[in-house]
């Protein structure tokens, strides 16, 4: 019987070395398992983070294009701007220049000639051609 019971006591007592064994090999496992689970947590924080930072380089790149593709619609409605005032003011000189014609013809009557008149226009010209009122004041 005490054999039976040694026998019994050593094959306990290794089978708890070997269970002890076992334990300790999953420990191992389960911190090898947690510290890749962190690696993989913090690549994922990182490439989050430079995720954002792109996302926000392309944001501020596409609203850099779009300020300057709107500066470049501004100027160009400037310029016509400028060329539509400069053509109406042209066209508004002529008509004034046509009805002071007018006027000094029916003021003058049969008088008028074609030279009178180109000398009248390009008096008229002179005077109020540059856009300015120094000669209107000369002529009062």
């Amino acid at each position: 019987v005490a054999k039976f019971m040694r026998g019994r006591k050593e094959y306990y007592a290794e089978r708890e070395k070997t269970l002890a064994e076992k334990a300790a090999e999953c420990e191992s496992m389960k911190a090898e398992y947690q510290e890749k689970l962190k690696e993989a947590d913090e690549l994922l924080a990182k490439t989050r983070a430079d995720s954002n930072r792109e996302g926000a380089e392309i944001a501020v790149k596409y609203i850099n294009e779009a300020k300057i593709k709107a500066d470049e619609i501004v100027k160009a409605a400037e310029t016509e701007a400028e060329a539509r005032k400069e053509h109406i003011l042209e066209s508004a000189q002529v008509e004034i220049g046509e009805l002071v014609l007018s006027a000094a013809q029916k003021l003058l009557g049969d008088a008028a000639s074609p030279e009178s008149d180109k000398a009248l226009y390009d008096e008229f010209i002179k005077t109020y051609g540059s856009g300015g009122s120094e000669g209107a004041d000369s002529n009062e």
